[in-house]
């Protein structure tokens, strides 16, 4: 049976103010947000009736049943949401942050509370991975999700490969169109995909990751050199978030750069969108494609949970029930490119073998296999270094 709607909103952005006119006009469930709760007061679209300015007035208010959290600070997010759960109110979120780094937390409010917390807008925007993930892919058939899921890292990416732009002139290009913010570390280095992958992950195999345990490496340090060694063996470099199953009941997952050949899904990928490659057993290879971000893209990913919660949806997590937890391994071994300019930095590298490598004057490389675990006991120096580190794509599994 169909629920109403009554909706406190959180936001009134881009996709805030696009979200309310969606819903004003569909004809598909019946809600309406009743109050929208902002930072500052300024003229605005709809009338000042509508809009508040203390997070309680939609917290404490029973008539809304409903909380929708569009605000870009994870910090506040995880009180609002946190809050409203424990208020027994229904959530749609769309931070990613807030939720990786809060997972299990989000999971427990849910069942304490007899509530739905419903995100698919925090991960790949309009592609509906999520869900599918969680109702269709049985993790005794799933192997792998590899994907591109930062709309503005590939977007400089594909300048730098298709239309042969410096870095600098891409991230710039990323800048002015709205793709890349003025300070672009949450994407070139990583972190956006990675606080996805761990979304994706507890709804591949049921286990909640510590962000601050997976190996994340991004595409600033990249050079002309690494573009350039790239285009001689005919790959592109895309940044890939992976979690895979091992042998046994051994997952492991990370953030890294990758040489991708043509015949991959993922090379095909460009720009702003988003790509991911599900794996499994039974059904092989499928292949999700979409706009990873922006208003339209992350609105119809948050109309679609707000259409779900409507009709009593609420995510079973039913992998994490499975009798055989994941365990998460660090002993897998990548084979990674290394680029550097100074021999001393090859010390901190302990490849268990080499199979390719190259010394120049100016820059030389090292291809060979290394165990994730001892790239982890570097992870804080290696955005440091004078180095750029990509994976081929082979892999030794433990």
């Amino acid at each position: 049976m169909k629920q109403k709607l009554n909706i406190g909103l959180f936001g009134f952005g881009v996709v805030g103010q696009g979200l309310y006119e969606v819903l004003k006009t569909s004809p598909a469930f019946d809600s309406e947000i009743s109050k929208i709760c902002v930072k500052n007061k300024k003229s605005r679209s709809l009338p000042d009736q509508y809009f508040c300015y203390n997070p309680d007035d939609i917290l404490d208010d029973p008539n809304i049943n409903t909380v929708v959290e569009l605000i870009d600070n994870a910090d506040e997010a995880y009180h609002i949401v946190k809050k409203a759960l424990k208020k027994g109110k229904h959530v749609v979120s769309a931070n990613k942050k807030m939720l990786a780094e809060n997972m299990a937390e989000m999971i427990q409010l849910q069942k304490e509370n007899k509530v739905s917390l419903l995100y698919e807008a925090s991960a790949c925007g309009s592609i509906p991975v999520i869900r599918n993930l969680e109702e269709y892919y049985d993790n005794d058939l799933l192997l792998s999700v590899t994907g591109i899921l930062n709309g503005s890292s590939n977007y400089i990416l594909s300048k730098i490969f298709d239309h042969n732009q410096s870095y600098d002139s891409a991230l710039k290009d990323a800048q002015d169109l709205g793709f890349a913010e003025s300070d672009p570390t949450f994407d070139v280095e990583g972190f956006d995909a990675l606080y996805k992958l761990i979304i994706l992950t507890v709804h591949s195999f049921g286990s909640v990751i510590d962000p601050e345990d997976v190996l994340t490496y991004g595409i600033s340090n990249i050079s002309d050199f690494d573009i350039q060694y790239a285009r001689e063996k005919r790959y592109k470099i895309k940044l890939v978030g992976q979690v895979e199953r091992l042998e046994g009941n051994n997952i492991t997952l990370f953030v890294l750069p990758r040489f991708v050949r043509k015949d991959k899904y993922i090379y095909s990928v460009e720009d702003e969108f988003n790509g991911v490659v599900i794996k499994g057993k039974a059904y092989d290879k499928q292949f999700m494609f979409g706009k990873g971000a922006g208003a339209h893209p992350t609105g119809s990913a948050v109309l679609s949970d707000i259409t779900a919660l409507a009709h009593n949806y609420a995510y079973e997590y039913k992998k994490m029930n499975y009798a055989n937890d994941f365990n998460y391994s660090k002993e897998h071994q990548v084979e990674l490119y290394l680029r550097y300019s100074d021999d001393s930095v090859l010390n901190k590298f302990n490849f268990q073998s080499i199979t390719e490598e190259y010394k120049g004057q100016e820059y030389s490389y090292k291809i060979g296999f290394i165990k994730l675990a001892d790239l982890l006991n570097i992870k804080n120096e290696l955005r440091s270094l004078d180095i750029f580190m990509s994976i081929t794509g082979k892999s030794l599994n433990y």
